[in-house]
């Protein structure tokens, strides 16, 4: 970071005027944006957490400058929505049953984060698509034909962020309402590339299967596909599909020796296996200890 800064600033003397200046936030806003792999394969989660609310509002900067850098909304988006996940949504479950109050009001700030995240995700997509946001909001599955392939990190980023903050507490039937936005993003990300981010679209869909109204079949049934191929993709080295089935079809259910063997392969996979998955899986790691904790109180027998 120092020394991207010292880049930034060395940039910034070589040459006055706007267009000088808009080169060099571009070419700032494009080390950010590729910057992701330092926090990534880090091992320390709460260096990250400390660390990654800096990195956020100096991209949200950079993003007040030049509005339309692809990289940064992408960025920001993602990094606002890992953020709200890994350190404020978990922190509040886990204090829940403490401080039912304090909990609520950390759930109110990370929907609020999910909310900012989608909206940078959606300006990326207006940005490559003039007007897509609203035509999305009238209609859904029209509007997304008109994604590529190359639109899908956005879009997924759009779903996933969207969908946590309708997911969070449940209690805005305003957002409830825009679940149709949600599905037409994800199953359009789907279409397009299915195994985008070593199968990042498959692991949320083991979770969103079980709440979703529209789907053939049993919710089960799709959720455990979707596992399936999350596993292959990720070649079983990711606990994040491990934690999502666990947490999402066995709570459902009640099948509790299934949810622990999956929790306890989530936290047999060796975080240094794969450097550049180490945080993701030490942060699904300290969920899966969290949820065995919960086993009594999530499930109510162990008949299975």
């Amino acid at each position: 970071m120092k020394r991207l800064l010292m880049g930034f600033l060395l940039l910034a003397l070589a040459g006055g005027g706007c267009s000088i200046n808009q080169i060099v936030v571009n070419k700032f806003g494009n080390a950010l944006a590729k910057g992701g792999g330092v926090f990534s394969s880090d091992d320390d989660p709460e260096l990250i957490r400390d660390a990654v609310p800096f990195s956020l509002k100096l991209m949200e900067s950079l993003l007040a400058e030049s509005p339309r850098h692809p990289g940064l909304l992408f960025a920001t988006s993602s990094g606002f929505t890992q953020y709200a996940y890994a350190f404020v949504q978990q922190d509040a479950e886990e204090l829940e049953g403490r401080d039912v109050e304090a909990a609520l009001a950390m759930r109110n700030r990370a929907r609020r984060l999910y909310l900012r995240a989608r909206d940078y995700a959606l300006r990326g997509l207006d940005a490559a698509h003039p007007g897509f946001a609203d035509q999305l909001r009238a209609e859904p599955k029209a509007a997304v034909r008109i994604l590529k392939k190359d639109d899908v990190p956005l879009a997924y980023w759009a779903a996933v962020s969207w969908a946590a903050a309708i997911g969070i507490i449940k209690n805005d039937t305003d957002l409830i309402a825009e679940l149709p936005q949600v599905e037409a993003l994800i199953d359009r990300s789907l279409e397009l590339d299915e195994a985008y981010d070593h199968g990042a679209i498959h692991t949320f869909l083991i979770t969103y299967e079980m709440t979703r109204q529209t789907g053939q079949g049993r919710p089960a049934a799709r959720a455990r596909a979707h596992f399936a191929r999350a596993v292959q993709l990720t070649g079983g080295q990711q606990a994040g599909p491990y934690v999502s089935l666990a947490a999402s079809v066995d709570i459902e259910e009640q099948n509790r020796k299934e949810f622990e063997t999956l929790l306890q392969q989530a936290l047999a996979i060796d975080a240094d296996a794969r450097p550049e998955w180490r945080l993701v899986n030490l942060v699904m790691q300290r969920r899966a200890r969290w949820l065995l904790s919960q086993t009594g109180n999530l499930i109510a027998s162990d008949d299975r």
